[in-house]
């Protein structure tokens, strides 16, 4: 990621730590053992102000991070100041965190939200030369076959990218990163049958824009 601010929160905007007796007792891991928590013990740990649980929870999550944050942005490089800024703003808020979702959900919404800033504010289309790379093929393949693998998955990403950003995200959390209905009413803020509206149009549009490639 670039250095435009770091994930770890040492150099994030300070926090006052809040302590929290009662959580810190059922979250009480022996030495040496923190690989081992689950996400929900390293959230209380990080909430108390413990950095290397949060680094463990940056580690399991970046790259899911990374890979919706590209798929809504369409280039690495606002991927990647989306996801730094995510984390620092998780960083802030985790005193706040009420465990009513999983923290992978929750950094989803984070992470969305953060994204969806990021178009807000650009004054243009995004250019097609900025899409992202499609994914790597098998090496087995022929090369014409490779091309026109290349080739569809450049057409579904400029597909993806001239849908709206609220479709586009609920595609992209569905089919891409397999959460639920119900998951990605929590991501988005909205109900499932919002969800599942989007998801009819984003499907619509983007069969209707693969049509010549079939």
């Amino acid at each position: 990621m670039r250095n435009r601010t770091s994930t770890s929160p040492r150099h994030g905007a300070a926090r006052p730590l809040r302590p929290a007796p009662q959580t810190v007792a059922c979250v009480a891991a022996a030495p040496g053992t923190l690989n081992d928590a689950d996400d929900r013990v390293l959230t209380v740990r990080a909430a108390e102000g413990d950095e290397e649980a949060f680094a463990l929870l940056v580690r399991r999550h970046s790259g899911r991070l990374l890979s919706l944050a590209q798929h809504l942005l369409g280039n690495r490089a606002d991927a990647e100041d989306a996801v730094q800024d995510a984390f620092l703003s998780a960083w802030r808020q985790l005193p706040g965190f009420r465990h009513t979702a999983s923290f992978g959900t929750w950094m989803y919404r984070i992470v969305t939200n953060c994204c969806l800033n990021t178009l807000r504010r650009r004054p243009r289309p995004l250019p097609l030369e900025t899409v992202p790379e499609p994914p790597a093929l098998d090496a087995d393949s022929s090369p014409p076959r490779m091309a026109e693998t290349r080739a569809t998955a450049a057409a579904l990403t400029r597909a993806l990218l001239e849908i709206g950003p609220e479709l586009r995200v609920c595609w992209v959390l569905r089919e891409l990163h397999g959460l639920h209905y119900e998951e990605i009413a929590i991501v988005v803020g909205t109900s499932e049958q919002t969800v599942r509206g989007r998801l009819f149009r984003a499907r619509r549009a983007l069969m209707e824009a693969m049509r010549p490639w079939r």
